[in-house]
C-alpha cells in the first residue's frame, strides 16, 4: 500500500510538472470563423494540442476579434501575442518581397502560385526572421477577380470609382486606372459596401461570399489576376523558448495545414463563384479590352516591383521561370 501511495505521489508530481510547463497561445486571424482560412487555422491549433499532448494549446480568434487585420503582424512581432495569421502582401510597403504573390498575371493558377512561392520562400523566411518572426505555413486564396456595381468593358470605365485597396498591388491598380483607393480590412468590407465607401474591389470569390457582395454590387469579372497568400508566423522569442519536440510539432502541423488549406481553396473556388451567381451577380470573364488593359497594368507593376525588390526579387523571378 505504501508503495502504491508513493507511486501515486510521483505520478501526481509528474502531472503537476507537465501542467506547469503547459502554455496557452492566442492566435488572431482577420477573417470570419466560417472562412476556410479560419477553419484551417482551428484545425492547425487542434493538431498542435494533440501533437504536444496539451503542453501547448492555441486558441484562434477569427474575424479580427482580437486584433484588426492590419495590426496582427505588429502584435506578433512585438510579442503582444505569440502567433498570428496575416495576408502577407498587405505589408509590401515594409519589404517589397512580401508582395511577390500579388504581381498581376505572373502566377495565375494554383500550380504556378506554388512554384512562385517555393522559389521565394527561403528569401521570405529570412525577411520575416529579420522582423523577429518565424514562418510556419501559408495558404493561397483563390484567383483574384474584379467586383463592380456596373458593367465594365475597359479600364476607362473604372475611372473615379471608389476602390478597396488592401495591399500595394491593389493600390497600384487603383492609381493606374484612375480610381479612388480606400483602405478597408476584410472584416469591415460589408459595411463599406453597404454605405458606399467602396464601390469596387479586387479579391477572390471567397471574400465576395464572406461580404455578401451581391447586396451592393452586380458584377464579378474572373480576371484571375493573382493568388495572394495568408501566412502564419510566430514571434521569434516565443518560438525560441520552446523545446525541440514542441517546435517540431508546430512545424509538422504547419506543413499539414498548408496542404489542407490549399486543398480547401481548390475545392471551394468554383463553389464560391456559383454562390455569387446564385445570388444574382453576373459572373463572367473579362472582355478583350478590359483584359488587355489589366495585363498592361500588370506589365507596368512587374517592372516597378523589380525596381523595388532589386537583385533578390530578380533571383526569385528567375528561379520561378526555370521551374515553370
Amino acid at each position: 500500500m505504501i508503495k502504491k501511495i508513493g507511486l501515486l505521489g510521483v505520478s501526481l508530481l509528474a502531472l503537476a510538472a507537465v501542467q506547469a510547463r503547459a502554455e496557452s497561445w492566442d492566435m488572431p486571424m482577420a477573417y470570419p470563423a466560417s472562412n476556410y482560412h479560419s477553419e484551417n487555422g482551428a484545425k492547425f491549433a487542434t493538431c498542435v494540442a494533440d501533437a504536444t499532448k496539451g503542453s501547448l494549446t492555441i486558441t484562434t480568434h477569427p474575424g479580427g476579434s482580437l486584433f484588426a487585420g492590419n495590426d496582427i503582424k505588429r502584435a506578433v512581432q512585438t510579442g503582444t501575442v505569440p502567433i498570428g495569421e496575416r495576408l502577407i502582401s498587405a505589408h509590401a510597403n515594409e519589404n517589397p518581397l512580401f508582395g511577390i504573390d500579388s504581381i498581376p498575371f505572373l502566377a495565375t493558377s494554383y500550380d504556378a502560385s506554388d512554384k512562385l512561392w517555393n522559389a521565394a520562400l527561403p528569401t521570405l523566411k529570412e525577411a520575416l526572421e529579420e522582423q523577429n518572426l518565424v514562418y510556419v505555413y501559408s495558404v493561397p486564396w483563390p484567383p483574384q477577380g474584379l467586383y463592380t456595381k456596373k458593367d465594365v468593358n475597359s479600364a476607362a470605365d473604372l475611372k473615379g470609382i471608389k476602390f478597396r485597396a488592401y495591399n500595394a498591388a491593389t493600390a497600384s491598380i487603383a492609381s493606374l486606372a484612375g480610381m479612388q483607393p480606400v483602405q478597408i480590412e476584410a472584416a469591415d468590407l460589408s459595411q463599406a459596401l453597404a454605405t458606399g465607401v467602396v464601390e469596387s474591389f479586387v479579391s477572390s470569390g471567397s471574400t465576395g461570399v464572406d461580404s455578401k457582395a451581391w447586396e451592393s454590387l452586380t458584377n464579378f469579372y474572373d480576371v484571375q489576376a493573382w493568388l495572394p497568400r495568408d501566412v502564419v508566423f510566430i514571434n521569434k522569442d516565443s518560438y525560441s523558448a520552446l523545446d525541440d519536440a514542441t517546435k517540431n510539432a508546430i512545424m509538422d502541423c504547419g506543413a499539414e495545414a498548408s496542404k489542407n488549406g490549399e486543398t480547401m481553396a481548390k475545392d471551394l473556388t468554383a463553389q464560391y463563384l456559383k454562390t455569387l451567381a446564385d445570388n444574382g451577380m453576373k459572373v463572367s470573364p473579362p472582355g478583350d479590352k478590359l483584359k488587355s488593359d489589366l495585363e498592361g497594368f500588370g506589365e507596368t507593376m512587374t517592372k516597378e516591383w523589380l525596381e523595388k525588390a532589386g537583385a533578390k526579387g530578380q533571383s526569385i523571378i528567375d528561379a520561378y521561370k526555370k521551374a515553370e
